[in-house]
């Protein structure tokens, strides 16, 4: 052994490094490679609900800094410090987006969201949305680009009120957003349902 004490990662020493490191905004993830510590028994569920050894954890503020130290390489999630990283388990996406607002109409709408952990994003080329159908039910889930990778699956309420704000554009029904057209559903099997 080279006389180096062995750390396991834990959630609190992942909470302490990460709120030393913080700075104005969103920490700079991208920039930090360290070594990896191992799996952390942290998993997020498709409805946001972040859980620490199979506990939810009930403090926002908690969930609020171990979301802004989230990386997504190769498929795989990690939290990230400047000193260590650990993978964790996302069920479907790390996000949740609870609402959204519209302004203007056809091209020139704009829909910003708000994911359950306070970020904000305007759907455009950089924050695309896209929707996944079941190959067997044909049920949507819709997602939203919030940063590096890491997406927001939208609500089913605010799905219901983006349908409504919908238009068909070559051939698709879907949504405009910052002069993007997102497809939903082929024009043709919308008609059919």
């Amino acid at each position: 052994m080279n006389g180096q004490k062995a750390v396991t990662p834990s959630a609190e020493g992942i909470a302490a490094a990460a709120s030393a490191a913080k700075v104005r905004g969103l920490p700079p993830v991208h920039l930090w490679n360290p070594p990896f510590c191992g799996d952390l028994d942290m998993r997020i569920a498709r409805d946001g609900t972040w859980f620490y050894l199979g506990t939810p954890i009930g403090r926002f503020e908690l969930v609020k800094l171990f979301s802004s130290i989230l990386k997504l390489e190769d498929g795989k999630y990690f939290l990230v410090t400047p000193v260590e990283k650990v993978g964790i388990t996302v069920d479907d996406a790390p996000f949740v987006a609870v609402d959204f607002e519209a302004g203007g109409a056809g091209r020139d709408q704009v829909l910003t969201f708000t994911t359950h952990v306070g970020d904000s994003v305007t759907a455009g080329a950089d924050h695309p949305i896209r929707v996944v159908r079941d190959a067997e039910t044909g049920e949507p889930s819709p997602y939203v680009m919030i940063r590096a990778g890491l997406e927001a699956l939208i609500d089913r309420k605010s799905f219901y009120r983006l349908v409504e704000l919908g238009a068909h554009h070559d051939g698709w029904f879907g949504l405009w957003s910052s002069g993007e057209f997102f497809a939903v559903i082929p024009s043709e099997e919308l008609e059919q349902v």
